[in-house]
């Protein structure tokens, strides 16, 4: 790995809107394609834990925890699945640049909705195994260090080397 130095200020790629459109549809599309398939995993086992035994021994509490997180998981699957909806709507009319910015927006949307999801099922599943007040406490963590790493960090990162171009 090579030691960090001074950021590169050139100007960057030598291409025309349509190609830098075209190159962003691909990267977003690419990191669509990581963040679906553990929201498809994720949104699938919420959808069987209804039809096991064990759901009709929770507390109504679990299983208000449990709606919310499955119409968070399906919330998520939307705006997702939206970015690709969005562009296949849209192709043809000579908008990439503005398909590739409102599939961006609904890909945050969805990262925010899967923060939520995951927050969701892991109160879920920690209240069930843990029957402990701790467990509202070890969530509250565990987002904050998804808010970390999926928002902060990036955030901080972009401001850190923006500012010295």
């Amino acid at each position: 790995m090579a030691p960090l130095g001074p950021r590169d200020t050139s100007q960057g790629r030598h291409e025309s809107p349509e190609e830098r459109a075209d190159r962003r549809w691909n990267e977003l599309l690419q990191e669509v394609r990581v963040i679906q398939t553990g929201v498809q995993i994720l949104f699938a086992f919420l959808l069987t834990v209804v039809f096991t035994p064990r759901f009709a021994t929770l507390e109504p509490t679990d299983k208000v925890i449990y709606v919310v997180t499955v119409l968070l998981g399906a919330a998520t699957t939307g705006a997702l699945i939206g970015t690709v909806t969005f562009h296949r709507l849209v192709t043809g009319h000579r908008l990439k640049p503005e398909t590739v910015l409102w599939a961006s927006r609904l890909a945050v949307l969805g990262t925010v909705l899967l923060l939520g999801t995951v927050a969701s099922a892991l109160l879920l599943i920690l209240r069930i195994a843990l029957h402990n007040s701790a467990v509202p406490w070890v969530v509250t963590g565990l987002v904050a260090w998804f808010v970390v790493c999926w928002f902060v960090l990036p955030a901080w990162i972009l401001r850190h080397y923006s500012a010295k171009e």
